[in-house]
């Protein structure tokens, strides 16, 4: 349906567009890569404090595993420990896993405004260049603009009735400490902070693959291949 033959009237604005394309998928890759990256390392923050990895401020940790469970001292005085990952690290606690979350949750919103701009510019270039693959870049646009919505902390804006993937470490906090107060709570939790991650790495690696198969009708429209 778009591949219209290239006019071999207009080469050189045909060549102009595919070297502006070539920087917007560099980028387009880049910010990708950024983006899952932030992804990881927001559930991997997330499942520390879920499962007592580092020591949570205000809870006593649970007597599951000598690494968690609190210390005896000589005096009978008991202590809690710094958690799983505390006990083998040593300097690991929420206050740094706290830092590290904020900053990948920084980035994570930023890298996906950026990604959904850049696939925006492909679509543009596409579109002047009359490059064709309309349908998988206007695709992939759509699903990195939800994307991005879907990141976007709207509740420091709406409060918890709207919520987005990044998160701060009072929000998961104030979640852990509402998730003892009964199974729908519970169930609402895990929605929260695995549901909705799922979805949203989904989205992001469906955005990816619609943009392969724009590059590839690209290619394919202009015989290079």
């Amino acid at each position: 349906m778009n591949d219209i033959p290239v006019n071999p009237n207009n080469m050189v604005e045909t060549s102009d567009s595919l070297e502006a394309i070539g920087v917007f998928r560099t980028w387009k890759s880049i910010f990708f890569v950024i983006v899952l990256i932030c992804l990881v390392l927001t559930q991997a923050a997330f499942w520390a404090v879920d499962l007592h990895f580092v020591e949570i401020p205000g809870t006593v940790q649970p007597a599951t595993a000598d690494a968690t469970a609190p210390a005896v001292t000589a005096d009978g005085e008991t202590t809690n420990n710094k958690g799983f990952l505390g006990g083998i690290t040593g300097g690991f606690d929420f206050e740094l896993l706290a830092r590290i979350s904020g900053v990948a949750n920084g980035i994570l919103i930023v890298a996906a405004i950026l990604f959904a701009l850049t696939v925006f510019f492909c679509l543009l270039v596409s579109l002047v260049g009359r490059l064709g693959g309309i349908n998988h870049v206007s695709r992939a646009f759509i699903l990195a603009l939800i994307t991005a919505a879907l990141i976007i902390p709207w509740q420091r804006l709406f409060g918890s009735n709207v919520v987005g993937v990044a998160y701060g470490a009072d929000e998961l906090l104030h979640w852990l400490d509402a998730k003892a107060e009964g199974l729908p709570n519970v169930i609402f939790y895990y929605l929260r902070f695995c549901g909705l991650w799922l979805v949203v790495l989904l989205l992001l690696i469906m955005t990816q693959v619609r943009s392969v198969r724009w590059s590839k009708s690209i290619i394919r429209r202009l015989e290079i291949i």
